[in-house]
């Protein structure tokens, strides 16, 4: 999957907890937690839907990754690309 692609991902997944967000206009380097106002419960349910959407297995320790749009994109590519890390 390219950028583009792994940033849809995001977005839909942020959607699917934060529905009256306006993901279509998010910081790439602001935290989600800022911008959209999710509790920790809320980003606790997007890991897990960013995981089912995209079959990357995401350790609690690689949370705090996840926490920006940049994060979360360069996360993705560094887990769905074979080879890189």
């Amino acid at each position: 999957m390219n950028d583009e692609e792994l940033e849809a991902i995001v977005r839909t997944t942020l959607l699917q907890i934060a529905p009256e967000a306006d993901v279509g206009d998010l910081a790439r380097d602001e935290a989600f937690n800022e911008q959209l106002d999710l509790d920790s419960m809320d980003f606790l349910n997007f890991v897990i839907a960013l995981d089912e959407a995209t079959g990357v297995e995401i350790p609690e320790r690689d949370y705090p990754k996840l926490a920006t749009l940049d994060g979360c994109v360069g996360y993705l590519r560094a887990h769905t690309q074979p080879g890189v890390r």
